[in-house]
């Protein structure tokens, strides 16, 4: 049996791998006792901001079983996204490195149904569920779980040998497997570039993030005006923010992605600071068909540039 459970853990990570996945990692699916107090206590000290879902489903955030029937483990997978391609303009509003390609949450929900029917070929009938980055699933926790890496200082989950510039995704299934060995070491030791180099001062202390103050939830996720005394602490951020991760010695052995899908949309790193600031509602929608840049909006991504230029 426990022959098995070894073969068919190694014949997944065999497929992931060959899925383009970076790193494959799996744990058993149980209850998160060590992060339940953490949730909630950032949850009550409202670091959330107008994330209203992550009050919902407190419990099946920390119990996978409660998301899917019979649920015997959690599969981790890390798919890089790290491009050294830059903005042309350099006074341009700038994107985050992840929102350059085609949304990821498509191209990695159809790497995992792949995954899913591969071990439905190999192995026989599993249910399972795919998860990516849009429901009650602690990424990170079960990422560390799995071995992957552990948690920094900026929050990311963090890999000795690729730093932090890569997508989390799981796939939930009723069977058992070989588990890895959860990460335990912390390898952040007395650094505190990322808490330094934050502009909004939102890593409020290590390992904990205010999301109510990262320039990431600023212009993405809040969907009413940006406070005001956030005016001058952007760094000209329009969509997303690098900065702690842009400054994290880890992220020096971050390796080019090779993912077709997140090369860059057409023209978008090419797109002047005047480009930005004249772009209409049709180009929007027809440049940003497929990117992750979409989900903030037209209207987001003109209150973004507004802000910027009215915060001197």
């Amino acid at each position: 049996m426990q022959q098995n459970l070894l073969s068919y853990s190694k014949l997944i990570k065999a497929e992931a791998k060959k899925l383009g996945f970076m790193f494959c990692g799996i744990a058993k699916a149980d209850f998160l006792e060590e992060e339940a107090p953490r949730l909630e206590a950032w949850l009550k000290q409202g670091m959330h901001g107008e994330m209203q879902y992550m009050e919902n489903h407190f419990d099946k955030r920390l119990d996978p079983r409660l998301l899917v029937d019979g649920a015997k483990s959690v599969i981790s997978l890390g798919l890089n996204y790290y491009s050294e391609e830059q903005q042309f303009d350099p006074l341009a509003p700038k994107i985050s490195k992840y929102a350059y390609g085609i949304d990821y949450h498509h191209v990695i929900k159809e790497k995992l149904k792949q995954l899913l029917q591969v071990i439905n070929e190999k192995i026989g009938e599993v249910d399972g569920r795919a998860f990516v980055d849009s429901a009650p699933v602690l990424d990170k926790a079960w990422a560390k779980k799995a071995g992957l890496g552990w948690t920094g200082k900026n929050t990311n989950l963090i890999n000795t040998k690729s730093g932090s510039f890569f997508f989390l995704a799981e796939l939930i299934i009723d069977l058992e497997l070989e588990y890895d060995i959860p990460s335990t070491a912390d390898h952040c030791g007395t650094c505190t570039r990322c808490i330094d180099a934050c502009p909004t001062e939102a890593i409020v202390a290590p390992y904990i993030v205010d999301g109510s103050r990262c320039i990431s939830y600023l212009t993405i996720e809040l969907k009413n005006e940006i406070p005001t005394e956030f005016a001058g602490k952007m760094d000209n951020w329009m969509f997303g923010c690098d900065i702690c991760q842009d400054v994290c010695p880890w992220n020096r052995f971050s390796l080019l992605h090779h993912e077709p899908a997140f090369a860059p949309q057409t023209d978008l790193l090419q797109m002047s600071k005047n480009d930005w600031e004249d772009i209409t509602e049709e180009i929007f929608q027809k440049v940003f068909k497929n990117s992750p840049i979409k989900r903030t909006k037209f209207i987001g991504i003109k209150r973004n540039i507004d802000f910027l230029n009215n915060q001197s």
